[in-house]
């Protein structure tokens, strides 16, 4: 963070055991994980949406907000809330005027053992009310003066107890707290101080390791106050990405909204301390936080005593000989390998003995179960090849993984009868035929995600489910990113971007803001194919069942929650240790809420998260799960050695990399894979038979079957209660527990069907077809189920241009266009909703005012919000005004438009827009492909737009002013624009006024291409 500015990135996922379960002490912080938003509201960008964000806080009495007094202004604006020590200084020096400060010490003495700190935490309390009913209008809790004989309470112990102490006394507004401490030094430290009650903080050791590590020369070309500035920034950027993952755009906000679930504190210290805050499972007390406490005070001055000269191996993020445990290492690894390479399931057993024996050692919730038992013969038992049908490899773009893993995996879950899922990052079509020898590598499971990579018609079409990525298990509430060197040739094809051009994929889905909005893609979806079933992934968190209930309402088949500990190609490590809960507590959540309200028979519920052995796939059963997700352990068996380097595409065995000398090092097989599930399956049915269950689906939802294990005898474990996870609702006799029915679409009042019936001629003989039709806003979706029908006969090529017209009147619903496939023409006279010609796919669209309207259209919104979202082909002409987010995601549609709102060609990849009129704020923010031009005849563009990663220019070329000039063109030919006519007459008047905006990464990539093609003909 010193040396960067930014939060590292990591990979892979979180394999280390939960802070209750885990034997070594740890910090208070790491009990606790961060909410994020999911369906109920967006995430937002704090990179490309910078303008809506803010760090800054204020320190002083918050007075009366009915009221205007000299004293509302006597506070002190701090612009982020990480303190120097210095300005820690200037702030204890103002006067009572501005904000009078009381300096508190947090330490207790060790002599008085665990009770001390207790009894020192009362007593800190009750010197902040002294101090604030004095006129204290900042407390210092500060930490500092640690020795032999005085220890700390923990930071986030010591600011939540006041705060909520303070609370209580109802003063808590008449002052505001500030930490000094030595604890903090991440970003997830910094947002569970801030989001307790803490306004401000300064990490004294943090800011003395980097002054002594860059005066000493450890960071090369970096001085102290350099790096001590490069931290401040890193631990801003990472505050900022926590609170938007929730939604929230300023930290005030944020500060005292305890946005967080604790796992493995008691209830009686959630009451006293985080009063408010769930936490579903129990654990620990005041003591064993003062035992942790207490040891690391032991540890590091018992290590001063011995002149040790190294810090203890921490062993958090990377595994290390005397460091934390971590469930894949050097001894799990080698047993699977072998045994899927050998066929050995007696070598498969001691590589699942070694999970099952850990995990049993307080590695997971799951590990503390016990199996109720009333055994039958295993030939009884449903055989392994039905089994393996419920597994699925994870979702894995291609780009992420390599060309090879990737379609080795679709390979292997193929010949078994399971699923693989292809990522966010599209599929190449020439996967959807079978290949000579038989196999087949197309993924089943087409997930569609916020980036909307690839998605076009055909791939919809292709697909048995098509699954939408809310959230991620490594990464929830964020988006991602795919670095330009990563962009191949074949990635750029499959995902519709330039190669060597950077991708970005946003936190939200911007056609969701609500479970309405997930309702209509899901009715978008299942009219493009009606046949897949449409799942949504959601990651475990408090609440989450009631989201998944709202999923199964907005007419969902199918609903994956997925665990903490989910793999990663790359995310920031605070997310990846910090973000979302054990897919065991989201799994029973969701289970026992759907029950409760007879949803759970709409659905099929899957779970993932670090699942490897057969203990893990039937524990997951009787929690509720049907089907189950599997990514680490399916790489583990093609060749994965976790490295943990996956983000950095040096990936040694050739999986996680897009290099072509270390993809040839790839030496996994369909067979390892196939080898591995059969295993898993027949360890499954191992564990049914020592339970009495014949088949698969008699053990869905029967957690009466699993118990907590006896004699629990981890300090720390022993206190965990896992009896709201066992939890069996009451509810009437029929009510289901797995899934029994299928969900009603309603696709048969599609209007659809009656344009497919006057399109036959079309689809069936290629024969033009031309004819009107009425429309109103209660017909959604128009055109999904005809594309659908092109594309599948006809692929991505569609029929030819101009075969099918139909010409609307009236007013459109939503996603009027969506997925409309190459062949097929939409004009409307009048206006629609949002989501215009979302996902377009080479067909067109025209939208102009009707005759009748008297309102100028220049004026006036005819197009709503998110039109072109994820768009990869086609063209679009609207006369008249479109809302926000216009063109977000454009992957290659060209498109006219004679006004935007706000974010208009937001992380656009390709394609050209053109706007006649005025655009809102934030224009091109995240644009790394394509380009736009802009009629900016008030000359206030370049105030409006993002410029981070677009640079803007006059039109000058022949090639862009013929572009510009026959887009134009178009736009009077399909609408009949004045605006449009206007400009072609006076067309040497206006072309000075409109401006090329183009991405910096694309110029790059133009040039490099320019000289490469300039060195080979010298």
């Amino acid at each position: 963070m010193a040396q960067n500015g930014k939060e590292p990135d990591g990979s892979m996922g979180t394999d280390t055991p939960l802070a209750v379960l885990s034997e070594r002490p740890q910090l208070l912080f790491s009990y606790f994980k961060q909410h994020f938003a999911q369906v109920t509201n967006p995430p937002i960008d704090p990179l490309r949406e910078e303008l809506v964000m803010s760090l800054k806080m204020s320190l002083g009495p918050e007075q009366n907000l009915f009221d205007e007094t000299k004293k509302h202004c006597r506070r002190v604006l701090i612009d982020q809330p990480v303190l120097t020590a210095e300005e820690l200084e200037k702030i204890r020096s103002l006067g009572s005027e501005r904000a009078s400060s009381t300096t508190l010490s947090t330490l207790f003495a060790v002599s008085t053992g665990e009770d001390g700190m207790e009894e020192a935490l009362g007593r800190l309390c009750e010197n902040a009310e002294s101090a604030v009913k004095a006129g204290s209008a900042v407390l210092v809790l500060s930490d500092r003066g640690v020795n032999e004989t005085q220890a700390p309470i923990p930071s986030l112990l010591s600011t939540a107890s006041v705060h909520h102490h303070l609370v209580r006394a109802g003063i808590r507004t008449a002052t505001t707290l500030v930490v000094e401490t030595a604890e903090a030094r991440e970003v997830h430290h910094f947002a569970l101080l801030v989001g307790y009650g803490a306004t401000a903080v300064n990490p004294y050791l943090a800011f003395e390791t980097i002054e002594d590590l860059a005066g000493s020369h450890l960071m090369e070309g970096i001085g102290p106050e350099e790096a001590a500035n490069n931290y401040v920034k890193a631990v801003g950027k990472g505050l900022l990405k926590v609170i938007s993952k929730m939604g929230i755009s300023t930290l005030f906000s944020y500060c005292g909204a305890q946005i967080f679930e604790a796992v493995g504190l008691n209830q009686k210290l959630i009451d006293r301390c985080f009063t408010g805050t769930a936490s579903r499972v129990g654990g620990v007390g005041m003591d064993a936080l003062a035992r942790e406490a207490l040891e690391r005070h032991r540890s590091a001055f018992s290590a001063a005593e011995d002149n040790a000269e190294e810090l203890e191996v921490g062993g958090e993020y990377q595994l290390r000989a005397q460091g934390q445990y971590h469930q894949w290492n050097q001894t799990s690894i080698p047993p699977l390998q072998r045994a899927v390479k050998t066929g050995s399931f007696e070598t498969f057993k001691e590589f699942t003995r070694h999970f099952d024996e850990h995990s049993a050692r307080f590695a997971t919730l799951r590990g503390l179960f016990d199996f109720e038992r009333a055994p039958i013969p295993l030939e009884e038992v449903e055989p392994a090849r039905e089994i393996v049908k419920r597994f699925v490899t994870g979702a894995m773009s291609f780009g992420s993984i390599s060309k090879e893993a990737h379609e080795t995996l679709a390979i292997a879950m193929n010949r078994i009868g399971g699923k693989s899922n292809t990522g966010e990052g599209g599929e190449d079509p020439t996967r959807f035929t079978i290949d000579p020898n038989g196999d087949n590598r197309r993924s089943a499971v087409k997930q569609v995600a916020s980036g909307r990579f690839g998605v076009t018609t055909e791939y919809l079409v292709n697909a048995d489910v098509v699954q939408i990525k809310m959230a991620q298990g490594s990464k929830p509430g964020e988006g991602g990113q795919l670095p330009g060197h990563k962009v191949s040739e074949d990635i750029a094809k499959v995902r519709y971007s330039t190669p060597g051009v950077g991708l970005i994929s946003p936190p939200p889905h911007h056609d969701i803001y609500s479970i309405e909005d997930l309702a209509q893609l899901i009715h978008d979806l299942k009219n493009a194919n009606p046949m897949a079933d449409v799942s949504v992934k959601l990651v475990a968190e408090v609440g989450v069942g009631t989201v998944a209930a709202g999923v199964a309402k907005a007419k969902a088949d199918h609903i994956t929650i997925s665990g903490h500990d989910g793999g990663t190609g790359a995310s920031p490590l605070s997310s990846i240790k910090h973000a979302g809960l054990p897919w065991e507590l989201g799994l029973a959540e969701t289970q026992q809420v759907l029950v409760q309200n007879d949803l759970r028979g709409r659905v099929i519920l899957q779970t993932d998260g670090q699942l490897k052995t057969g203990r893990d796939v039937v524990v997951a059963a009787l929690l509720g799960g049907e089907e189950f997700a599997f990514s680490t352990a399916p790489l583990v068996a093609t060749g994965c050695i976790m490295m943990r380097v996956c983000h950095l595409n040096t990936c040694p065995v050739g999986i996680a990399t897009q290099d072509p000398e270390l993809r040839k090092r790839f030496t996994g097989t369909p067979e390892h894979v196939v080898n591995y599930f059969f295993f898993l399956a027949e360890e499954v049915r191992e564990l049914m038979a020592g339970m009495g269950f014949r088949t698969f689906g008699e053990m869905v939802g029967r957690t009466d079957m699993l118990k907590m294990r006896d004699a629990i005898e981890h300090w720390k474990a022993r206190g965990v209660d896992l009896s709201a996870i066992l939890e069996r609702p009451a509810t009437p006799e029929g009510v289901a527990i797995s899934h029994s029915e299928r969900q009603n679409h309603g696709l048969q009042k599609s209007m659809d069907n009656d344009l497919i019936g006057k399109c036959s001629p079309a689809l069936e003989n290629g024969e033009e077809v031309r004819f009107t039709h009425p429309i109103t806003n209660t017909s959604r979706t128009v055109g999904g189920m005809l594309s659908g029908e092109v594309a599948r006969r006809y692929g991505n090529d569609g029929l030819p241009d101009g075969t099918v017209r139909v010409d609307f009147h009236g007013v459109a619903g939503q996603s009027f266009g969506a997925w409309l496939a190459r062949g097929l023409t939409f004009t409307l006279e009048g206006t629609t909703n949002d989501y215009v010609g979302k996902g377009l796919s080479g067909g067109r669209l025209a939208v102009f005012p009707s005759r009748l309207a008297a309102y100028n259209p220049t004026r006036n919104v005819v197009v709503g919000n998110v039109a072109l979202y994820g768009a990869t082909a086609g063209e679009a002409y609207f006369r008249g005004f479109a809302g926000e987010r216009f063109a977000v995601r454009n992957s290659g549609a060209h498109a006219v438009v004679e006004g935007v709102g706000d974010h208009c060609c937001e992380y656009m990849t390709g394609g050209v827009v053109v706007v006649l009129g005025e655009t809102g704020r934030n224009f091109a923010a995240g644009m790394s492909g394509g380009v736009a031009f802009v009629l900016d005849e008030e000359g206030r563009f370049e105030t409006l737009c993002n410029k981070d990663m677009v640079g803007l220019e006059a039109v000058e070329s022949e090639e862009d002013i013929g572009l510009l000039h026959g887009r134009v063109e178009r736009h009077l030919e399909w609408t009949g624009s004045e605006r449009a006519r206007r400009v072609l007459d006076e067309w040497d008047e206006v072309l000075p006024h409109f401006v090329k905006v183009m991405p910096h990464d694309l110029r790059r990539v133009l040039r490099e291409r320019q000289e490469a093609e300039l060195e080979v003909a010298s």
